[in-house]
């Protein structure tokens, strides 16, 4: 039996939209560091073009690591949280929790950008929720709370500490007060 935090692969194309968009929201943050490295950035294309049918689950699965890897070129933590956004991203073709994943690290990168601005990550998560798609919030709304499964990336892992875990529970929150 698959793990609920799996969706369905309509789910995760549906998902993956929105995965990508907080992704891209902070890339800049990378490529500020490192220009060169356009691993995230392919990552988030490839993220979308799953989105839109475009290429399958199975390659997917294998090539999900790819932008994980580029945080290892740079040394500033916002650009680290950013790259592992896109990494996130690229990962929902395999399980749709990897879309929080994605929002949760973006709103982190967002967060250590602007150290002396406390609002800055909770902007973060208000961009975030204001583009998701009534089918992407439906789809988000079916995972498993934070912690309550531990098959998949909203089990006892790096999602479910620090600020990962408030920005994910943050948009479950809103997710079970205002289902798609």
């Amino acid at each position: 039996m698959p793990s609920p935090q799996t969706l369905t692969e309509i789910d995760r194309r549906c998902v993956a939209t929105w995965a990508a968009d907080c992704a891209e929201h902070v890339l800049a943050l990378f490529e500020t560091e490192a220009p060169a490295d356009g691993r995230p950035r392919d990552a988030i294309a490839r993220t979308r073009a799953f989105a839109r049918g475009k290429l399958d689950a199975a390659g997917e699965i294998r090539r999900r690591f790819e932008a994980g890897r580029a945080a290892g070129v740079v040394r500033g933590a916002a650009a680290v949280a950013a790259a592992r956004s896109a990494a996130q991203a690229s990962g929902v073709a395999h399980m749709g929790a990897h879309a929080l994943g994605a929002a949760a690290y973006a709103a982190k990168a967002a967060g250590l950008a602007e150290p002396d601005r406390p609002a800055a990550t909770g902007d973060e998560i208000r961009w975030q929720l204001e583009h998701l798609t009534p089918e992407a919030r439906a789809a988000l709304a079916r995972l498993p709370a934070l912690g309550e499964n531990s098959s998949g990336p909203l089990g006892s892992g790096l999602l479910a500490t620090g600020v990962l875990a408030t920005v994910i529970r943050t948009i479950q929150a809103d997710l079970a007060a205002r289902p798609g």
